[in-house]
């Protein structure tokens, strides 16, 4: 199955930014215990102080601040529907992204800025300053061409490959579970 040309991607665009903006049901819910591990549960536990117990962000996380613990800011990584739907093309020999959660929703800077607080089931979410830039991961599994797209000009501020946040709240967070908006915790 071919992955997405250039030309796709970039049509796609007012696809992708049309999602709602609010109050988009949760999809997926993914797990990752350990590297290229994923379930997929009905439901997941967030903590301010683990993220998600017996993940892979208590024990060996990409970002790190400066004692060496996971940066809370990466906590949760939220992709949207509508790209994952686009780039994810062979869904029986292609690993899903391993985000925590999928919605269709528009993530990008100008309906969540940073800070944006969000509410999941009992979870609060706040969306971090940390870009989510795709990972070499992501280019070798649905194209340079998908990688390239997420970084090109202007694209940034869309967050296409999704939105990073720290967990605010302790919770529990459900597929179907409601996305939302919320002014303070």
């Amino acid at each position: 199955m071919a992955q997405p040309t250039r030309e796709e991607l970039d049509a796609a665009i007012p696809h992708i930014l049309a999602a709602p903006g609010d109050r988009a049901p949760v999809s997926w819910l993914c797990f990752r215990p350990g590297y290229n591990q994923r379930l997929f549960p009905d439901s997941l536990t967030l903590t301010r102080a683990r993220g998600i117990p017996g993940e892979r962000w208590e024990t060996s996380p990409w970002l790190r601040v400066a004692d060496g613990r996971g940066h809370p800011g990466i906590q949760v990584s939220i992709l949207p529907q509508r790209v994952l739907d686009l780039v994810w093309r062979d869904r029986e020999t292609v690993p899903y992204p391993g985000d925590t959660f999928v919605v269709d929703m528009n993530l990008s800077e100008a309906n969540l800025p940073v800070g944006q607080l969000l509410r999941v089931g009992s979870a609060v979410l706040r969306v971090s300053d940390v870009f989510n830039d795709g990972c070499v991961k992501w280019k070798a599994r649905y194209g340079a061409a998908a990688k390239d797209w997420i970084t090109a000009p202007g694209h940034p501020p869309l967050r296409l490959r999704g939105v990073l946040c720290s967990i605010e709240q302790d919770g529990e967070i459900a597929a179907g579970d409601l996305l939302q908006k919320i002014a303070a915790v």
